[in-house]
């Protein structure tokens, strides 16, 4: 294939003509990328299951990870389900468009190779207009994974999608960075109480107010029989140098793993770098003036933090470095979505004593 056609797109007023284009693309069966507020998706149409089959052949994905479907409207929601539960529907009015997928009962009308041959689908609208405007222009539902080369770094800007992708796939339209940075969180509604799988941009706190029974899965309890869910494989989101990840937030528990695992690389002759917060900047410049640093914001706005991930993990990749460190930024809100992704994309996770 030739080299992929990158459109900058105006998510404030989007060009319709660019956006019709896309969707013809999207219609005769072709896959293409675009901007949601969570990071960038490799979309086909969700009913044609020829076209659905290329997202796997492009990402390098395997078969047995469903995608998420996503829709324009609550309304929509009918059109890939057999079975809308009273609380999926306040749900969706809710929270969407918005960073919730819910898991619910497919209809059997949609290929199986969207759903990895489950009776269940992943569904969710975007809170993005570029998406939306996609959506309502190919007059279907796109099933879309994250737009890059599976168990990579998901892609927060077009330039990301373009360097996994590049021809791969005939376009990619440009909406800039995205604003949330993590992936949806998704809720398994065939059940109940519901079930958090993956963990992301709406906080199990939200969910639990709203609905006030919320389970949330947990790897070492939770036997798994089959995969609902795209982002519960054990190894995911990883950047190709080897991340270490202390499981604490609090410094003079990470600080001292750090020290030793900076000294023991250095002394080896490797480059090693840290994604770390504001909050950490001094320690770092003051013990390894002589290591890659990127910091992702404060500790107390977790959401900038989360934004910043994927694109600091990438960028540590391009620098060269053979390892990074980070450590973890707490269990509530977005801080879980963050600890999840860093625990997947970990090579090692050092439980830090006491942390």
């Amino acid at each position: 294939m030739k080299m992929t056609e990158v459109v900058k797109i105006d998510i404030l007023n989007p060009d319709m003509g660019e956006i019709s284009r896309a969707a013809k693309l999207i219609r005769a069966g072709e896959v293409i990328a675009f901007p949601t507020e969570t990071v960038y998706g490799l979309g086909a149409d969700a009913f044609n299951a020829a076209a659905v089959d290329k997202i796997f052949l492009a990402k390098g994905r395997p078969a047995h990870d469903p995608l998420i479907v996503h829709i324009a409207s609550v309304d929509q929601l009918a059109s890939v389900t057999v079975k809308i539960p009273d609380f999926v529907q306040r749900l969706g009015n809710h929270f969407w468009p918005g960073p919730l997928t819910l898991v619910v009962q497919r209809n059997p009308a949609l290929p199986g190779n969207v759903t990895a041959e489950l009776d269940t689908v992943a569904v969710r609208v975007p809170q993005h207009a570029v998406a939306l405007a996609l959506i309502k222009a190919s007059q279907t539902a796109i099933a879309a994974p994250s737009a890059n080369l599976f168990s990579g770094v998901s892609p927060t800007s077009a330039e990301h999608v373009f360097q996994d992708l590049n021809g791969r796939i005939p376009l990619i339209l440009d909406g800039g960075s995205t604003t949330i940075g993590v992936e949806s969180t998704v809720l398994d509604c065939t059940i109940w109480p519901p079930k958090v799988l993956r963990p992301g941009g709406i906080s199990v706190e939200a969910l639990r107010t709203f609905l006030g029974d919320v389970d949330v899965f947990q790897k070492n309890k939770d036997v798994v029989t089959f995969v609902k869910s795209p982002g519960m494989l054990d190894k995911h989101y990883s950047p190709s140098a080897h991340l270490y990840f202390c499981l604490s937030t609090l410094p003079e528990h990470y600080q001292p793993y750090f020290e030793q695992l900076i000294e023991n690389k250095l002394r080896a002759g490797k480059k090693v770098g840290a994604i770390i917060v504001n909050e950490d900047e001094a320690w770092f410049a003051s013990h390894f003036s002589s290591i890659e640093i990127i910091s992702l914001g404060s500790i107390l706005h977790l959401e900038q933090v989360a934004s910043h991930l994927y694109a600091a993990l990438r960028e540590m990749d391009a620098r060269g470095v053979d390892y990074i460190l980070a450590h973890d930024f707490g269990g509530e809100g977005v801080g879980l979505a963050i600890r999840d992704r860093l625990m997947r994309a970990a090579f090692e996770v050092g439980c830090c004593e006491g942390g």
